[in-house]
């Protein structure tokens, strides 16, 4: 087998695919809060096309799949996504990234269409303030997902918190807390300077040290655990006595660069072999071509810087603040 390898002897086995760039929600670090575009209908990839390009990226050594958005939960045929991806026997884990206003709804169909598990967006532990962080999310709907994904087996559970200077850092306790009872992994994320939140971002950025910091203060003691499944980037934690766990993922304060090993695909058809870096190539015309459609996928990953530019920005080391040309919701998170 062909392996999907860079410059730098990265080998390339997980693709996050982004299925749409519509939200139902307006998350203050990832999307304006109005005034925005969302690409038409005719223009994202259809469930067909999805399926037909992963039948291909297997036979390279693609095995890992992340499904986002946007909200990926929007689309109609979710399900029938999920259901084809499992179809293809080479696929040994397919994941989801929702903000689960939808999941309570929805997982027991995905479970059994082949969904193995879930990342949830959660920003706050109390309703107010969620609704504001995410303009108008309600926080019962999101427990009940959670809820519902434990009932399905949608295992592990994972929760991202993206940290924000100001708005929920005084919340690091309640979530360390939430691991006590619960047998979750709960992941802080550094406040990245992507898309929207590039104008921002220095005000609203914490580094993750302050995890450790809430800990101490608590009195709580942890230590290191091994890796959890669909591990990633997170350095992983437990608290002593509690069933879940507490992870860090740093892109920006220390970055995960060297073992990075994922590819992503957008919504309407372009693969970003980096998350912070503009460069893409447009397969969509090629995904029956897959001489063709690989030759691109091989040259994005030829392309693949050896690290992305975030921490120089946060050490002033980049003159411009310019963001990256799309937003987060429409690389896919």
């Amino acid at each position: 087998m062909q392996l999907l390898k860079d410059k730098f002897g990265r080998v390339h086995d997980y693709i996050r695919i982004s299925v749409t760039d519509r939200c139902n929600l307006r998350c203050v670090y990832c999307m304006p809060e109005e005034g925005l575009t969302f690409l038409p209908h005719e223009k994202v990839l259809s469930k067909d096309e999805i399926v037909s390009f992963m039948e291909l990226m297997v036979k390279f050594g693609i095995k890992k799949v992340r499904i986002t958005g946007g909200e990926p939960l929007l689309r109609t045929d979710i399900v029938e996504i999920v259901r084809g991806l499992g179809a293809i026997p080479e696929i040994e884990d397919i994941s989801i990234t929702t903000n689960a206003m939808y999941l309570a709804k929805k997982a027991e169909a995905l479970k059994e269409a082949g969904l193995t598990r879930v990342n949830i967006s959660l920003d706050s532990l109390h309703a107010d303030r969620f609704k504001a962080i995410t303009r108008g999310g309600r926080l019962q709907k999101v427990l009940d997902g959670i809820q519902k994904a434990e009932e399905v087996g949608l295992f592990p559970i994972k929760l991202n918190v993206v940290l924000i200077k100001g708005q929920n850092d005084d919340e690091i306790t309640d979530f360390l807390r939430f691991t006590k009872d619960k047998d979750i992994n709960i992941r802080f994320i550094e406040y990245m300077p992507i898309g929207h939140a590039g104008t921002s971002w220095k005000e609203k950025y914490l580094p993750l040290d302050t995890i450790f910091e809430a800990c101490n203060e608590a009195g709580y003691e942890y230590e290191p655990v091994d890796s959890i499944r669909g591990n990633g980037p997170s350095e992983n934690f437990r608290i002593k006595g509690a069933k879940g766990t507490f992870g860090v993922i740093h892109p920006v304060s220390s970055h995960f660069c060297d073992s990075c090993n994922r590819l992503r695909l957008t919504a309407d058809g372009y693969i970003k072999a980096c998350l912070y870096w503009d460069e893409e190539m447009n397969i969509r015309p090629f995904i029956q071509d897959p001489v063709k459609l690989m030759q691109l996928v091989q040259k994005a990953i030829d392309n693949k810087p050896e690290n992305h530019e975030m921490a120089l920005k946060l050490q002033d080391e980049v003159q411009s603040n310019k963001p990256t040309w799309r937003r987060m919701s429409q690389i896919g998170g």
